[in-house]
């Protein structure tokens, strides 16, 4: 999750009186009904990012008085959609939003957090150990293949003010397995957004975006969900390598010495 404000989905920057350091809001009537005996735990998570999280920079002060509705209810909406048992890989996963309040709220779930910033992955490793979550955290980009050999290919990829579509789904999809499904947490533009980066999206390996609504009231959230395509594209610089191979066939096909007669 970005921190630094740009997308709606996201929320930091906003307008608005901040806070005095550390206050923690109390949680609203829904959050029982979300996290049900986790609800304790729900609460120390809110209780962290208001303090250490925000003395740490990976939340915004002028984020928390609506830590409930619009970050940790807001992500755990997300678990509408996902299946039963999923592995879920959340990138760019920064506080810990949409992964931890769906680990919270979902216990089902098998979940990675994947980030590529050291301070923030130390953050969530702090916070999984207190919260006594058995979640994974790998440091790192979904575009790089190291982090895609730790994370392998999940049933879902969850992300939260990442990137545009068409960039998200080329970084993103190659973490889903072939059928599953990227869920990314948009704004009020987001059938915009698709429609604008269709071409990309199914460049990528990406079927049927399709845009929900999850949650109810202020905590509530959309998401385009994105199908990875069960027919297994290339591989990065699968193209580049396949070129190089007809190159070197040429070559060997013309460096034919001529026959000296005897």
């Amino acid at each position: 999750m970005s921190t630094t404000g740009g997308d709606s989905a996201d929320g930091v920057g906003s307008d608005g009186p901040a806070p005095h350091a550390g206050e923690v809001p109390a949680p609203p009537a829904a959050a029982e009904a979300v996290f049900g005996d986790r609800l304790a735990a729900a609460e120390r998570y809110v209780a962290l990012l208001a303090g250490p999280g925000q003395d740490q920079g990976v939340i915004g002060p002028r984020e928390l008085p609506r830590l409930w509705d619009r970050h940790v209810l807001n992500s755990a909406a997300v678990g509408e959609v996902l299946p039963l048992d999923a592995t879920v890989v959340d990138v760019g996963s920064g506080a810990g939003l949409p992964g931890i309040p769906l680990a919270l709220a979902r216990p089902d779930l098998h979940i990675t957090l994947l980030e590529p910033m050291a301070r923030r992955v130390a953050w969530l490793e702090e916070v999984i150990a207190e919260l006594g979550l058995p979640v994974a955290v790998v440091r790192g980009r979904a575009e790089e293949r190291e982090a895609r050999r730790q994370c392998g290919e999940s049933d879902v990829v969850t992300a939260r003010a990442v990137a545009p579509m068409g960039r998200l789904t080329t970084w993103t999809l190659p973490l889903v397995r072939p059928g599953g499904t990227l869920a990314a947490m948009k704004g009020a533009s987001a059938a915009g957004e698709v429609e604008r980066d269709l071409k990309e999206i199914r460049a990528a390996g990406g079927e049927d975006p399709r845009v929900v609504r999850c949650g109810v009231g202020d905590a509530a959230t959309t998401v385009v969900l994105v199908s990875r395509s069960e027919r297994r594209g290339p591989s990065p610089g699968a193209g580049r390598r396949a070129r190089g191979r007809k190159d070197r066939a040429r070559d060997r096909s013309t460096d034919v010495r001529p026959h000296r007669s005897t």
